[in-house]
């Protein structure tokens, strides 16, 4: 019989890959860690409390629909994610209820005073 010049290892997994095995190993479904990823500024306005972090175009594939306009964002368009900081309920459920914005209508909104 020939001999087989092919490794016998297992194909790599990549980090990324590995990371999200790890966590729907522990039973998570909501990983803050992956929300938080990048960095998050925090905005005061009249209506509270921001948190803002710019998506690029390079890491937006998905799409969504636009709070300020109601119109959809693409994918590979370059957008912001926003989350109330001061929510009520805690950090977890105002990232919980994060929305996607175009940084124009983001920028533009009005403000409900309350």
């Amino acid at each position: 019989m020939p001999r087989s010049n092919r490794p016998r290892r297992r194909p790599a997994v990549p980090r990324s890959a590995k990371a999200a095995e790890a966590s729907r190993e522990d039973g998570d479904d909501f990983d803050p860690e992956r929300v938080l990823a990048g960095f998050a500024r925090l905005e005061s306005a009249p209506d509270g409390d921001w948190r803002v972090r710019q998506v690029t175009t390079r890491n937006a594939a998905k799409e969504y629909t636009c709070p300020g306009c109601s119109r959809t964002i693409p994918p590979g368009v370059a957008h912001l994610v926003v989350w109330a900081d001061d929510h009520l309920f805690g950090e977890a459920a105002g990232i919980a209820e994060r929305r996607h914005w175009h940084t124009h209508c983001w920028r533009t909104r009005t403000f409900r005073y309350r």
